[in-house]
C-alpha cells in the first residue's frame, strides 16, 4: 500500500478550531475519523499542527525528564553506565543521546571543583567570624598584610596569543620558560582603606626573626601614615611565622589587636587583586 497523502495545513487548523467548538468532523469535512483523531491528539501534545521536522527522538519526554533527575540526583554518574542502565531495561540510547539531552537541560560535563574538607567546628567558626564582622566602620580600620613572590618566569606573566590551530609552536606564539630559577623576588606590604602604606623586600628564605624585624619596622608607622587612629586592628593569615610565639608576645606588648581568623576559611584578603594589579603593571614593563 502507497503513503496516504498528508492533510494541507489550513484544513488540520479547521479541524482543530471545530474540535474546540464540540462539532462532528469526520462527516462535515469528509476526513477518515482515525485521521482526526490523530491530528486532534498532536495537537494536545506539540501543541501545533505543523509535522515535526527531522528524525524521531528516541526517548520520550517521560524518558529525558527520568533521565535528567537521574544526573542531578547523582552528578557524578557517567554517560556511558546511563546507557547501561537503558539497556537493561530495554531502550538502546547511544552516548551522543544522552549528551543532546543534557545539554537541552543546560547540563554540561565538567571537572569537580577540588574545596576543602570542612567539619562542623569550621563551619561554625566562620558563621560566627562573619556575624561579628557585619559592620562596615570596622574593615575601614584594618591594616590589611600580605606576602607574594614576584617572577620573571611562571604562571604570573601567563599571556594570551591569536594563532590558528597548527601554529601552536610558531616562536611568535610562544612564551619562554625556565627548569630552575629565572629570577624571583619576595614582597611583604600593607595597605588600608585610606590607601597603600609599606612595600618591603625579603631577602631568601622568611623565618620567624624575620618576619618579626619586618613588623618592628614597619607596622605601626604603616598605621600612622594610613590614618588609623588608635583603635585599629592588624591583619595577617594563619602562616606558622605569623602565629609564633615571638610574634605573638610582640604584638600583645606593643599593644597592636590581631585579627583572628577561623581555620580552613577561605582567602579573603583583598591584597591579593592588589598583588595581581601590581605583578601586571612591573610585567608590562617587561623586566
Amino acid at each position: 500500500m502507497g503513503k496516504s497523502t498528508e492533510l494541507r495545513i489550513d484544513l488540520k487548523k479547521r479541524i482543530i478550531d471545530l474540535n474546540k467548538s464540540g462539532k462532528s468532523l469526520s462527516k462535515q469535512l469528509q476526513v477518515p475519523r482515525a485521521t482526526v483523531q490523530t491530528i486532534v491528539c498532536k495537537y494536545k501534545v506539540h501543541g501545533t499542527v505543523l509535522s515535526p521536522s527531522g528524525r524521531k527522538h528516541k526517548l520520550s519526554p517521560a524518558a529525558e525528564r527520568t533521565l535528567v533527575r537521574r544526573v542531578k540526583s547523582q552528578p557524578r554518574t557517567t554517560k556511558k553506565h546511563i546507557c547501561q542502565e537503558f539497556e537493561a531495561a530495554g531502550t538502546q540510547v547511544s552516548v551522543s543521546t544522552d549528551r543532546r539531552v543534557f545539554h537541552l537541560h543546560g547540563l554540561r560535563g565538567c571537572r569537580a571543583r577540588r574545596k576543602l574538607l570542612l567539619q562542623k567546628r569550621h563551619l561554625k567558626a566562620r558563621l560566627k567570624f562573619s556575624a561579628d564582622h557585619m559592620d562596615k566602620d570596622f574593615w575601614r580600620k584594618v591594616l590589611w598584610s600580605d606576602k607574594t613572590k614576584m617572577e620573571l618566569f611562571g604562571h604570573n606573566a601567563q599571556q594570551y596569543v591569536w594563532r590558528r590551530k597548527a601554529e601552536a609552536f610558531n616562536p611568535k606564539n610562544t612564551k619562554s620558560t625556565v627548569k630552575h630559577g629565572g629570577g624571583s623576588i619576595m614582597l611583604w606590604g600593607c595597605f588600608a582603606a585610606n590607601g597603600t602604606s609599606a612595600l618591603q623586600r625579603v631577602n631568601g628564605i622568611m623565618k620567624k626573626e624575620d618576619y618579626l624585624q619586618i613588623l618592628q619596622n614597619n607596622l605601626k608607622s604603616s598605621a600612622r601614615r594610613s590614618g588609623l587612629g588608635r583603635s585599629w586592628v592588624f591583619q595577617q593569615d594563619n602562616d606558622p611565622k605569623h602565629a609564633s610565639k615571638v610574634v605573638i608576645e610582640w604584638l600583645n606588648q606593643a599593644r597592636i589587636r590581631n585579627l583572628e581568623w577561623p581555620s580552613q576559611s577561605p582567602d579573603l584578603n583583598p591584597f591579593e587583586n592588589m598583588w595581581t594589579m601590581l605583578k601586571k603593571q612591573v610585567h608590562v614593563k617587561k623586566p
